[in-house]
């Protein structure tokens, strides 16, 4: 019962999108402007930096997040420490995994309110993105969506996403999706964040995109003009 209010919370959560390209994966997500007396931070609040190879995008309690991210930040420098390599991205998910599960079948304590979307590289099997839930279950996929209006976005990453696509219109994909099933009624660098993994010079390049960067792509994927044309016919 408590894993349903935790998935609950989730789904009140802003929409996170993942997208699996041939040379790269994009994350995107909306972020919830909930007051405009609120102090804008430009910091931000869905994106995350695990280790130099994997990164994740995050739906539900953020206080909740805090704590794995914490928690998976130093898993990863341990395993660093005695393998003298970067942690696999399915071991990191893993470990995870089976906190959350500890959670959810031991008295005194509430799951975390929170669901993951990893994306990252490893030398074994090239990029790679996971989905863990409040449960303990993870699971892989090629483009995957969490938080609010999920199973929309789902529908239209089945309609559109293709096997082979490139990192440009993974991009594209993600900032139509989104803006498709996003509550706001036209996307802008406030509402956005945006992250992607690629390789450069045959290691991995993380990087979580500042506001002037978004709105740049914004304007060239063209996803702000079709919100325009959107209204107009509203």
């Amino acid at each position: 019962m408590q894993v349903e209010y935790a998935l609950e919370a989730i789904n009140h959560a802003g929409t996170a999108i993942g997208v699996l390209a041939e040379d790269g994966i994009v994350l995107a997500a909306e972020r919830k402007v909930t007051s405009k007396l609120l102090e804008q931070d430009t910091s931000a609040e869905k994106m995350y930096v695990l280790n130099d190879n994997i990164l994740c995008a995050v739906a539900g309690m953020t206080a909740d997040a805090g704590i794995l991210i914490n928690y998976m930040r130093e898993e990863a420098q341990r395993y660093l420490s005695v393998y003298n390599q970067d942690i696999p991205i399915e071991t990191l998910v893993r470990r995870v995994c089976n906190v959350k599960q500890g959670y959810t079948q031991h008295g005194g304590l509430r799951p975390f309110g929170v669901s993951f979307i990893f994306a990252g590289y490893d030398d074994r099997y090239g990029f790679q993105i996971y989905t863990s839930n409040p449960s303990g279950n993870y699971s892989g996929w090629k483009a995957t969506s969490i938080g609010a209006n999920n199973t929309s976005a789902e529908t239209l990453l089945k309609q559109d996403y293709k096997d082979g696509i490139n990192l440009d219109d993974a991009k594209k994909l993600a900032l139509k999706v989104l803006s498709k099933t996003t509550d706001s009624s036209k996307l802008t660098s406030e509402k956005v964040e945006f992250a992607t993994v690629q390789l450069t010079k045959k290691q991995p390049s993380l990087k979580i995109w500042k506001p002037a960067e978004i709105e740049k792509l914004l304007e060239e994927s063209g996803v702000q003009d079709e919100n325009d044309d959107k209204e107009d016919k509203n």
